[in-house]
């Protein structure tokens, strides 16, 4: 096992622009703090923030957590249905052109034997540089079920893209990586 000693930083983006403009408290941001503290073992630190919806608001912010703050890994919530302002994907693989699609699939999968809407979600996966970006839907009741599904593989991502290491509490999700050969 290869670790590396600098703490993970985990970037947790609201692309909402009623939580931004404080017409309701964001919910969903602190779910996903929530679920983090729970599940990982490592140390890390978190980064939130609650912006507007739109394709600059969201890849600005991506682009500054990645570049400036440095994190090695951020998730965002909102903004990836099917309305005119819903353009947290466009923005994420302008941000990170580099998808990785399998992380979409999964998540519509598991959500899709929720309920049927799902089908109308465009989350997706993507990474600049050694950051991984992962896209969840805006409902709270949906970030815990799509982070069960995707999370035994973030770990592995983040050492193939040269990030912290982390990982997860066996107990509540049990991360996999390849063994040595």
């Amino acid at each position: 096992m290869t670790t590396t000693s600098k703490a993970a930083v985990i970037g947790v983006l609201t692309a909402s622009d009623r939580a931004s403009a404080g017409v309701y408290a964001d919910e969903s941001g602190p779910a996903i703090e929530t679920y983090f503290r729970r599940v990982l073992t490592t140390p890390f630190h978190m980064q939130r923030r609650v912006i507007p919806d739109g394709f600059e608001s969201v890849r600005d912010a991506l682009i500054d957590l990645a570049d400036n703050v440095g994190c090695d890994l951020i998730v965002t919530t909102g903004g990836t249905g099917p309305s005119p302002r819903d353009l947290t994907p466009e923005a994420t693989l302008a941000a990170a052109p580099r998808e990785l699609p399998g992380f979409g699939e999964l998540m519509r999968k598991v959500s899709l034997e929720q309920v049927p809407t799902a089908i109308l979600s465009r989350q997706l996966a993507a990474h600049r540089d050694k950051c991984l970006i992962i896209n969840l839907p805006g409902k709270p009741s949906a970030i815990e079920l799509c982070l069960n599904a995707v999370m035994p593989a973030v770990p592995y991502c983040l050492d193939l893209l040269g990030a912290a290491w982390i990982d997860t509490d066996p107990s509540h999700v049990k991360t996999f990586r390849p063994k040595p050969k």
